[in-house]
């Protein structure tokens, strides 16, 4: 019998990935291409992943594709096209907002991984107090390249425009991507192998690219959103926060609660121009 932790999972995420791919239609097909370069470039990094450092594994969901659900790398698409459209409402310089989409998903996993490791949904053959709460830190080393390498492949033709910038800038984000990705992991398991000096790594990478942000000062949000760039990162949010409510998972230890709050209170905070437009139509309705 399928885990229903699993099945609502899934039919979330392809609901999501659904909605994500209606309003890119409605765009165009540079962002079509973007989105299903981005699913396919989720389930190729997790393969390539898995083989090349053997680290964790997945549970048994209806659809894999091998040994990976279909939905983690429909879920990868779908973050990476949210994040990229957040981004590019603000006013932060072009070449940066790569950093930008690397943080805002890093925000989602950090609310998400130790949940979901506690629902079998993955393993990374730690216990739980390991680390991040059993999510080793070079998890969320992994997250910010994998999505911050696609957004800068994407970007390095996209903003050329014309023919190479519409059909070609969704290739691009993948080989960067994948070049991206497999290097800096490679970095970090066959290049700085002490584990004490590859953490100060993963912690000076990541505090400097929220230092950047931070000084940068951005408008994060020039226009609002009521569809999927502001639904993806919320729903998964809630999603963890109320099946770990549910199952109990996320009060092993308690102190996951008050993390899973913080973080959806963040993203509220980020979406709170699209939050108090959303519910200004309503209640104009």
């Amino acid at each position: 019998m399928p885990n229903i932790y699993f099945s609502v999972f899934e039919l979330l995420v392809f609901s999501l990935f659904a909605w994500c791919f209606w309003q890119s239609w409605q765009t165009g097909p540079s962002r079509v291409l973007r989105l299903l370069f981005g699913a396919l470039f989720g389930v190729m990094l997790e393969l390539a992943t898995i083989r090349q450092l053997n680290s964790y594994h997945y549970g048994q969901f209806i659809v894999m594709v091998f040994d990976v659900p279909l939905c983690i790398g429909l879920a990868w698409g779908a973050i990476i096209d949210s994040v990229m459209e957040f981004s590019d409402a603000s006013n932060l310089p072009y070449w940066l907002r790569p950093i930008l989409d690397g943080l805002l998903a890093l925000s989602i996993d950090l609310a998400t991984d130790s949940i979901a490791i506690r629902l079998g949904m993955w393993n990374w053959g730690r216990e739980f107090d390991y680390q991040y709460f059993g999510v080793p830190f070079a998890n969320f080393w992994a997250w910010f390249w994998v999505v911050s390498s696609f957004s800068l492949g994407y970007r390095l033709l996209a903003q050329r425009g014309g023919w190479a910038g519409q059909w070609l800038s969704a290739v691009s984000a993948l080989l960067v991507g994948l070049v991206g990705v497999l290097g800096t992991n490679a970095l970090i398991v066959f290049v700085v192998r002490e584990p004490i000096y590859r953490n100060i790594l993963i912690g000076l990478v990541l505090l400097g690219a929220l230092t950047i942000i931070l000084v940068k000062r951005p408008n994060l949000q020039q226009h609002t959103f009521t569809g999927p760039v502001l639904w993806v990162p919320l729903s998964l949010h809630l999603y963890f926060l109320i099946a770990g409510m549910v199952s109990g998972t996320i009060f092993a230890p308690l102190v996951l609660f008050p993390i899973a709050i913080v973080l959806l209170v963040g993203s509220l905070w980020l979406h709170k121009k699209s939050l108090k437009a959303l519910a200004k139509n309503r209640h104009l309705t």
